[in-house]
This record gives C-alpha cells, sequence and structure tokens, in this order.
C-alpha cells in the first residue's frame, strides 16, 4: 500500500535526482539572462487530458528556487481541454527556465499516466470490477506511476516485489506445486496477500484449495471466467489477466470478476502536450 510519506519522501528523492541528471553543473543557458530579471509563465495543456503531477512540480521549483511562487489553476485528477492554463508561476527569470523542463518532465509522464487510466475507467463504469496497474513502470517512477493510476480512476496492485506474494508459474514449479508455495508463503509472512496465478481450472480449484486469498486467470476465455467466478463463489478474490483489449474490456468485467489488471496503465502512456511561456 502506498502512503502519503512513502509518497512525499519519493517526490523529495525523485525530483533531486531528475534536476541533477538536467541541470548538472549550472544551466549555462540561464546565465546570459540577468540576475535580477523577474518574470511570470504560463502552462497550459495542448490536449484534453487528466492532470496529474501537482506535488512534483512543487518540489522542483521548491529544490531550484524556493523564492519562486506558483498559482495552481487546477488539481490532480481533474479533467482539463486543450488550451486551458493549468498554473502560473513567478519569480527569477533564470529559475523558471532552469526549472520548466524538470517540471514539465513530470507533469507530462504523470497526466499521461492519468489519461490512460482515465480512459479504460470510463469503459467499465458501473461493473463494479477494479482495474489494476502492475509492475510494470518507468524505471525510478514507480510509485510516482501508481499515484497517477489513482488519479485516472483506476487502482493498485502490489507496490512491488515486497509488499504482497504473487505466485506464477516459475515460482509453482520451483516450490513443488501450488499448495507448497501458498503454505511456505503464509507461514514466512502471515498477513501479506498471497494471489496465485493459474493457466486452467484444475489448477483454480488447487489455489482455492490451498488458500490463496486472490487467484489470477491468466488468459482465459470469457466463458472458462464465468465458470471459475460461480464455481469460486467468493472464496477468493478473481483477478484477470493477459489479453485485455479495449474490445475486450467490458465483456470480462461483465463475467463478475473482481480485478482485471493492465500493463498498458503505466507501460502504454503517452505524455500529455504540454506548453510553457514567459508572459511577462
Amino acid at each position: 500500500m502506498l502512503t502519503s510519506q512513502d509518497l512525499k519522501n519519493d517526490i523529495v528523492a525523485t525530483v533531486r535526482h531528475a534536476l541533477s541528471e538536467d541541470i548538472g553543473s549550472g544551466d549555462v543557458t540561464a546565465q546570459l539572462i540577468p540576475a535580477e530579471q523577474q518574470a511570470t509563465a504560463r502552462v497550459i495543456s495542448r490536449q484534453d487530458a487528466v492532470i496529474c503531477g501537482v506535488e512534483w512540480v512543487n518540489e522542483v521549483f521548491r529544490q531550484v528556487d524556493p523564492s519562486l511562487t506558483i498559482d495552481w489553476r487546477v488539481k490532480d485528477g481533474e479533467r482539463v481541454v486543450r488550451d486551458q492554463v493549468l498554473f502560473t508561476a513567478s519569480g527569477s527569470a533564470r529559475s523558471l527556465l532552469t526549472a520548466e523542463r524538470g517540471a514539465l518532465n513530470f507533469l507530462q509522464t504523470l497526466s499521461g499516466t492519468a489519461t490512460t487510466s482515465r480512459h479504460y475507467a470510463d469503459q467499465v463504469e458501473g461493473t463494479g470490477v477494479k482495474l489494476l496497474d502492475t509492475r510494470k513502470t518507468l524505471p525510478g517512477l514507480r510509485k510516482a506511476q501508481k499515484y497517477a493510476v489513482t488519479c485516472g480512476g483506476c487502482y493498485n496492485h502490489r507496490i512491488g516485489l515486497y509488499d504482497a506474494f504473487l505466485i506464477k508459474e516459475n515460482h509453482i514449479m520451483a516450490c513443488g506445486g501450488i499448495d507448497a508455495a501458498v503454505a511456505t508463503a503464509k507461514r514466512n509472512e502471515p498477513g501479506k496477500p498471497v494471489e496465485v496465478e493459474v493457466e486452467t481450472h484444475a489448477e483454480l480449484e488447487q489455489a482455492l484449495n490451498a488458500g490463496a486469498d486472490i487467484v489470477m486467470l491468466d488468459n482465459f476465455s470469457l466463458e472458462q471466467m464465468r465458470e471459475a467466478v460461480a464455481f469460486t463463489a467468493g472464496r477468493a478474490k478473481l483477478e484477470a489477466s493477459g489479453g485485455v483489449t479495449d474490445e475486450m474490456l467490458r465483456p470480462i468485467a461483465e463475467t463478475g470478476v473482481d480485478y482485471i489488471s493492465i500493463g498498458a496503465l503505466t507501460k502504454h502512456c503517452q505524455a500529455v502536450d504540454l506548453s510553457m511561456r514567459l508572459i511577462d
């Protein structure tokens, strides 16, 4: 589970790293501007989108120059339209231009993730299913993208390899079977969710008998999913995975599964087109 403190710590560290790789020994181009020159910049979205990344932008400006001020016109999770003003920032012209790319990189990427998530969430509205992200995130932006997914109306799967079990085919083989894998998981880390990936009805039955909390139905057909829902009868949560396309998403949701995991929420996101211009 992603806590607010985890996220706050991650924002500070991630922004520090991003600025280090961008600014390095100093912004040589910004030094062309007189040190005393003040300016105001306006950032707009060049497309319809769902916004995410307010605190990352705030932290970029804070680390570059704490005297910069930001006036936000939107908040995380809000839908915006083309040419809508997102925020204005004022202060040292040098600082504004040094912070520009780092701030927009976070905002465009996380808004892209939130926008993609909203696209999928809208398609299953009213079904009761929860759409889950995966670990297919951009390196270094795991927690940021996980947060962005929630801003788009979807939900987080495990954050990493440490907070929940996901026992897949290779784990099952190495452990000597589903029953042994689940038993060892519950003994090693009692209280942590145990999920088992299955490929057949027989494996589903084994996972249920072993006491799995969640069973991932890997590439099941719609009919197989409906049968799995009826057979499970609430003994465990069911998650559909694999072959999830726009066309198949709602039919899968309507089988009665509890979750659908979609790697595309974080893996296929396209950055939102943003623009920053000095206005005085």
